[in-house]
């Protein structure tokens, strides 16, 4: 870099964008904690309810679901083969965490090439757009904020198409927030579920269910899916809020580096312009020096 004015420009347009950096890191860590705090506060709930349907399948009764037995359903006819549930972010700036999301998404997209999508968050929509990839136009849910109600209109969206044979199968993919710097990309199947997941409840036996065991599961399940849906939404929020803090953490650090290199220069060069004045001033004196020597 050349001018000291130059290198000086330089210095306060990276410490402006470190202010930003900042900020953006501050307000992340506070989103995150705020997200896992309501995903704490409704998780004993569903937690309840999973072992409620564990107690169900162990009441001896034959349940016969089409949760758990799709060839249950009245129409079982294919039309658009399986649905697909992506959650990706609305912006950008967030390291590699939509990107990941993406990647396994396509791969799902291999091995169901007839499905039907549906994207939650601006930047998956832009994606799939931009490559020609079908997806429901319709299904437009922001990232930002998840709460248990949106969950339960995606859930309102999905389940009727399921139940109606529409749909054969519902998958869903999701960044779990595992803490840290931890972050996993899940691919899940909603449903159908899997009935030995729900086996072993305890206390089945001691209870009669009316009308049926099966009647009870079906009166559950929409809010058990609901309840996968929002835990995956905050999981995705959370661990979309993480990586984006620690990429601005990390451009913070690069800035500090930038304005140590920065200073440096900024320094070396104002040095030597001090010493430049120094020998022109010292150059001078010496030739009215010698100039009133030889009068």
């Amino acid at each position: 870099m050349s001018g000291i004015a130059e290198i000086k420009h330089r210095i306060e347009s990276v410490r402006d964008t470190k202010k930003i950096t900042n900020a953006m890191y501050l307000i992340a860590s506070t989103k995150v904690r705020r997200a896992k705090n309501d995903l704490e506060r409704t998780r004993p709930y569903f937690t309840a309810l999973r072992k409620e349907i564990a107690s169900a399948f162990s009441s001896g009764e034959e349940i016969t679901s089409i949760y758990f037995h799709p060839e249950a359903r009245e129409i079982t006819c294919k039309k658009d083969g399986s649905g697909i549930l992506v959650i990706t972010a609305d912006k950008g700036l967030a390291g590699a965490y939509n990107q990941n999301v993406l990647k396994k998404a396509r791969v799902l997209l291999e091995e169901h090439p007839d499905n039907r999508m549906f994207v939650v968050g601006e930047y998956g929509r832009q994606y799939f757009k931009n490559h020609g990839v079908p997806f429901d136009e319709d299904f437009r849910y922001t990232a930002q904020d998840p709460t248990l109600h949106r969950a339960r209109e995606i859930c309102d969206i999905l389940l009727p198409k399921y139940e109606s044979g529409e749909i054969d199968e519902i998958y869903i993919v999701y960044t779990d927030f595992v803490g840290g710097r931890t972050e996993e990309v899940y691919t899940a199947r909603l449903l159908p579920l899997e009935s030995e997941h729900f086996r072993g409840g305890n206390g089945g036996a001691h209870f009669e269910y009316e009308p049926s065991a099966e009647k009870v599961i079906a009166g559950v399940i929409h809010s058990y899916i609901c309840g996968f849906v929002y835990s995956a939404l905050v999981d995705s929020y959370c661990s979309e809020q993480n990586a984006r803090m620690l990429a601005m953490l990390g451009a913070d650090n690069n800035a500090e580096e930038i304005l140590e290199e920065l200073s440096l220069e900024y320094n070396r060069e104002r040095q030597a312009a001090i010493t430049q004045e120094i020998t022109e001033i010292s150059s001078g004196a010496r030739a009215m020096k010698g100039k009133g020597a030889r009068s």
